[in-house]
């Protein structure tokens, strides 16, 4: 890091903020850790999982309630307390999720908030700004670099890489600013995403002593995944690296341009956006595990984890489901068993985050590959979790038994 004396001061945006204080490669007591979120944590507006709550009773840590689609609100946040100096770190981790989201919210609330973050970064010098992009691209299944252009997938994939771009095109921010690529994320109280509603639905087939099946045949889909632990340590590791060196000697040794692709007519309408003819360079890293994982190996880990097989549909029996718009239909057994599971639990389970659903997204093929051999050999990064096996997802359900949030049957 820039002044190695000096433990930094860290503003973390977003989600994941338990496992960048909670985890082994941070430094503990550093001077400081602000939280800023829209939701509220007492009493708990979102699902928190169980670490977080002990996390914020730590005295250098500070939790704040904030709408963060407001200027002045990030403007408020970003000011030290009082007798400090600025932070030094700042860790974006913010953007929509939800796969059903219009353009009009996704550019509110995943761009413009988080360009908001950038300029308010620069303005304040902060050391390092480390932008964490979620893993909606489809990309060739040989694997896709970071000088490579993915595809952005959907209107959401459109602006979370929209987002990366805009970043890289501030100015300001040139000498600080890095981003990191991801795969499908899993891990301890993770409860959305693709990895998270395989474990779920594998459970209840599981349950039901059914094989899952796929619509999709096996073939090469890739769908890369990585452990959230790890995207809280390199998002660390890519801090410490770029305040240490600056942006120029980054870009020589990490930088990427940032391909548009975008709609010009929506792009014509908003100032905020770079034009097709900017063509942004920043660092950007690919960070997956080292499973190389694919539908078929992801859908094996889980369903034999529960005791069941992973499956194909066949050719008509596909074709016919892929052909339905009725994706109440294809969730009815999965979800009905989930039910189940959940009254017959033996220990009662009031409340959970969970569920079996599959929304249109998750039925939908993708193929996902980013290799990680960027971050490894710039950085020297070193995954914590390079497999995506049993053991990941034991993890996971045995701390979701022990919150209360899994159904426990026999």
């Amino acid at each position: 890091m820039a002044d190695s004396q000096k433990k930094p001061s860290v503003l973390i945006f977003g989600q994941w903020s338990e496992y960048l204080l909670a985890g082994p490669r941070c430094p503990s007591r550093s001077p400081g850790w602000r939280i800023p979120h829209k939701y509220s944590v007492n009493p708990p507006t979102t699902y928190l999982g169980s670490e977080f709550p002990k996390i914020l009773e730590k005295p250098e840590v500070e939790y704040r309630q904030a709408n963060l689609t407001v200027e002045a609100t990030i403007a408020s946040v970003f000011d030290p307390p009082t007798g400090h100096e600025s932070f030094d770190y700042v860790f974006d981790f913010t953007g929509e999720i939800r796969t059903d989201r219009t353009e009009v919210i996704l550019y509110n609330t995943t761009f413009c908030v988080s360009r908001m973050l950038g300029l308010e970064a620069a303005k304040r010098k902060v050391k390092a700004f480390v932008r964490t992009s979620q893993p909606f691209y489809e990309t060739s299944s040989k694997g896709s670099s970071e000088t490579d252009e993915p595809k952005p997938e959907g209107t959401i994939g459109t602006w979370w890489h929209e987002t990366l771009r805009g970043l890289a095109a501030i100015d300001e921010l040139a000498l600080i600013s890095s981003s990191l690529r991801v795969g499908y994320v899993y891990g301890p109280y993770t409860n959305y995403g693709m990895v998270a509603t395989a474990i779920n639905v594998a459970a209840v087939y599981g349950y039901m002593q059914k094989p899952m099946k796929s619509l999709w045949s096996p073939g090469k889909n890739a769908n890369n995944t990585v452990h959230v632990d790890d995207v809280a340590g390199a998002a660390w590791a890519v801090s410490n690296w770029i305040a240490g060196i600056g942006r120029k000697a980054a870009n020589d040794a990490a930088g990427a341009p940032i391909h548009f692709s975008n709609d010009k007519s929506f792009v014509k309408e908003h100032s905020d956006i770079p034009t097709a003819s900017v063509k942004p360079v920043a660092p950007l890293f690919n960070l997956t595990d080292d499973s190389n994982s694919t539908l078929l190996s992801v859908g094996e880990v889980v369903t034999s984890y529960f005791g069941t097989s992973f499956e194909f549909f066949n050719l008509v029996e596909s074709t016919m489901l892929k052909l339905s718009d009725d994706i109440e239909e294809i969730n009815e057994h999965h979800v009905g068993g989930w039910t189940e599971m959940l009254t017959k639990s033996t220990v009662p389970v009031p409340k959970t985050p969970l569920n079996a659903y599959m929304d249109k997204y998750s039925l939908e093929k993708h193929v996902l590959s980013l290799p990680n051999k960027r971050i490894k050999e710039v950085i020297g990064y070193q995954l914590k979790y390079p497999q995506f096996d049993h053991a990941g997802v034991k993890d996971i359900v045995e701390k979701w038994k022990a919150e209360g949030s899994w159904p426990i049957v026999a």
